[in-house]
């Protein structure tokens, strides 16, 4: 009689486990759903430059000094940062300035608003360059950033790292004119969205680009400076 009483108790204490351990089971599945959140980077839209230009006529709640990234689909206007790459493009020699990574910028709420940088390295021979050109570069914060191909050809390079923001417009009024770059350089805006199905984590549509708000297209007109045709044609 006792044998069998200790094994009754025996049995329900493993079927109590069996089913505290499946309740336990059946909590962790609930919560979790074998779904995690994660954070995908979006491109929001992929463009062509046609020209770096400015407004023809001043632009109310655009600075005066503004930059106008012409594009086939949209004006991307720097209102920081703009200034001083046109007096980097128009001080410098052409013929020894680089830029090889296309404009990338990020919009963190798809709102019009962007940032980014752009890289720009000069590339002088060493015994060209003078006084004045290093106290260029001190004064505009290049950092000389020589490689081993730089040595071998006893050449000194100096990068910047332009940091730009800005809004999005429409398309230039007068876009029509302008021919493309003879090398084609793009830009391109990016986001980040959290996606909870991995499915979709892989997906390649892309969400639709914001205007800033109430911007309204306008006329631009060319940078005053060669620099430009020299270093994409």
């Amino acid at each position: 009689m006792t044998k069998i009483f200790k094994n009754s108790i025996i049995s329900t204490l493993i079927i109590s486990s069996t089913v505290l351990t499946g309740c336990a089971t059946a909590t962790l599945l609930k919560k979790d759903n074998g779904v995690r959140t994660q954070n995908v980077q979006t491109t929001l839209i992929e463009d062509n430059v046609l020209a770096f230009a400015k407004p023809a006529q001043a632009v109310s709640n655009l600075p005066n000094d503004s930059i106008v990234i012409v594009g086939e689909k949209n004006s991307y206007v720097l209102t920081q940062g703009g200034a001083r790459f046109a007096k980097l493009i128009s001080s410098l020699d052409a013929k020894n300035i680089q830029i090889t990574k296309d404009l990338t910028f990020y919009s963190a709420n798809n709102d019009g608003n962007f940032t980014g940088s752009l890289p720009l390295a000069y590339v002088k021979l060493s015994e060209d360059v003078t006084k004045a050109d290093r106290e260029f570069f001190i004064e505009n914060g290049a950092e000389e950033c020589t490689n081993s191909s730089d040595h071998r050809l006893k050449a000194q390079r100096f990068c910047f790292n332009l940091k730009l923001a800005g809004v999005v417009y429409p398309v230039a009024s007068n876009s029509t004119s302008f021919k493309a770059l003879s090398k084609p350089y793009r830009v391109s805006i990016y986001t980040h969205k959290q996606v909870k199905d991995y499915s979709k984590a892989s997906s390649k549509t892309a969400d639709k680009l914001m205007l800033f708000p109430f911007a309204v297209a306008f006329d631009v007109v060319t940078l005053p400076f060669q620099a430009v045709h020299k270093i994409f044609d």
